[in-house]
């Protein structure tokens, strides 16, 4: 079935062409006359089978329609919410790029980035609106954007952002919604907890369903190599000397493993970026224009990014530390295999991750293929310990407060009837060398401050405020009187 059978407008038509698409992909063919016919919808398709588009083509036909018949007013006609703000850069590429022949106006809203432009741009009146529900709402309660005139509610990946608690947010946008709207619901998987809100949300709404909920696209070849921890990022290395793995995206826990995974590969002279948390929204966008271009090889990402990255021509996706849930394995390994696209999913498993394998073997309802590395040494032994990631100590064993032991330090308050916080170097339990001084030193005396800078215990320490003529006894009592008054401070909390 062609585009054109869709009922599509002419002028996006024409942009579809110029994309190089000539035919929809099954959830495009099931989802866009029903909401060009004026229905809310619930779609649920597999990652990667042009859900966007599903969307944004028959919603962009309703507004050209619309201006057509002079219908057109000031104030947005369109809010699509995203939970990242990867996806919402995703779907405003794709808007505008089929939108490139229509007179709309389009504004992204995010974190992470400064609030002015994107508050002008709801000022000026903009059509569409593209946003991460914790920005718009923070906007919106400063009484910017007009959205009495919507027309188009778009929630995509709905479940993805139910489980990262914006729940409260969407509930509060969507009661600033007029009433009479079209409301679409699109997500890979859609909880139970999802479909109730639809009922909240929508007004008998259409659902359309392609493929078994929950289930990876057909095209992505899924493998599990078994491997000591120790050993994950000498596997990922010996795998990457594989030509055919050109373009690969890396998944890790977390963010500090991402940016270890990563160093490790620069160390073999792979090209490598990293996206998650910690990273600025400039530098998670050149991440992603760096890897769309070629420019690094490999991109590691946290989980922030299993939704937001559409980038064509994925070959490779490897899950380094194994999901934690059964629905981000699946939105994961969606990222390659797009578009009906050949690709691979690889993930490591070490023996504490078999119950988590066997978890998602019955979720997907199928068994993955276990596999080994030709030329590996699976039995090479672990790297020295300053090789590892640092381990956690327990703050109990490291002196009073959890603070780290002075050069000579023993933990916990200074000896010799000190008062207060001991001294730098030398002191007892004190801070590290270098570090600003302790407060409360002997005898009642301010910090020890040597040649050095504070703390360092270079020099003589600086003598004792009101300091009695009366010798060492009262200079002893004087002493006491200092920890009792630091015991005082401790107690009140001051």
């Amino acid at each position: 079935m062609p585009f054109k059978a869709l009922g599509l407008d002419a002028k996006i038509l024409q942009a579809i062409a110029e994309a190089g698409y000539t035919e929809p992909t099954p959830i495009q063919a099931a989802a866009i006359p029903p909401i060009i016919a004026g229905h809310d919808l619930i779609g649920i398709a597999q990652t990667g089978t042009g859900k966007t588009a599903a969307f944004t083509l028959p919603v962009l036909t309703c507004l050209a329609n619309a201006q057509g018949e002079g219908q057109s007013k000031r104030g947005t006609k369109v809010l699509i919410l995203a939970p990242t703000r990867e996806l919402v850069v995703q779907i405003e590429e794709n808007v505008l790029a089929y939108a490139k022949h229509l007179p709309l106006t389009i504004a992204k809203v995010f974190g992470g980035v400064g609030e002015r432009p994107q508050i002008n741009s709801l000022r000026n009146g903009c059509d569409i609106v593209i946003a991460t529900p914790g920005r718009l709402i923070d906007l919106m309660g400063q009484g910017h954007g007009d959205f009495s005139g919507l027309k188009h509610l778009v929630l995509d990946e709905a479940d993805r952002m139910l489980d990262m608690g914006f729940l409260p947010s969407i509930k509060r946008i969507v009661q600033k919604m007029p009433r009479k709207r079209q409301t679409l619901m699109f997500s890979a998987t859609l909880s139970k907890e999802i479909e109730a809100l639809t009922h909240e949300f929508q007004s008998h709404p259409k659902i359309v369903q392609i493929g078994r909920r929950s289930n990876p696209a057909e095209t992505v070849t899924q493998l599990v190599y078994e491997v000591p921890v120790h050993l994950k990022p000498s596997l990922l290395s010996h795998l990457l000397k594989d030509d055919q793995m050109n373009m690969v995206l890396v998944f890790t826990r977390t963010k500090h493993g991402a940016d270890r995974v990563a160093r490790k590969l620069e160390q073999t002279g792979v090209r490598c970026a990293t996206l998650h948390a910690n990273r600025s929204q400039n530098q998670r966008l050149k991440a992603l224009a760096d890897f769309k271009s070629g420019e690094v090889r490999v991109l590691v990402a946290t989980d922030i990014a299993a939704r937001g990255i559409d980038v064509d021509g994925i070959s490779h996706v490897v899950n380094f530390d194994f999901p934690m849930h059964a629905e981000d394995y699946v939105h994961r390994i969606g990222r390659t295999g797009r578009a009906q696209a050949i690709g691979d999913a690889i993930s490591f498993i070490s023996p504490e991750d078999q119950s988590s394998l066997k978890a998602l073997e019955r979720f997907i309802n199928r068994g993955l293929i276990r596999k080994k590395a030709e030329g590996f040494d699976y039995n090479a032994s672990a790297p020295p310990r300053s090789e590892e990631p640092p381990r956690y100590r327990d703050p109990r064993s490291q002196g009073r407060g959890g603070r780290p032991q002075g050069q000579d330090g023993q933990g916990g308050r200074g000896q010799g009837g000190q008062g207060g916080r001991s001294q730098g170097q030398g002191g007892q339990g004190g801070r590290p060398q270098g570090e600003r001084p302790a407060r409360g030193g002997q005898g009642g005396a301010r910090d020890a401050r040597g040649p050095g800078g504070p703390g360092q215990g270079g020099g003589q320490p600086r003598p004792a405020r009101a300091q009695s003529s009366s010798g060492p006894a009262s200079s002893q009592g004087e002493s006491e009187s200092g920890s009792k008054r630091s015991l005082w401070k401790r107690l009140s909390g001051r």
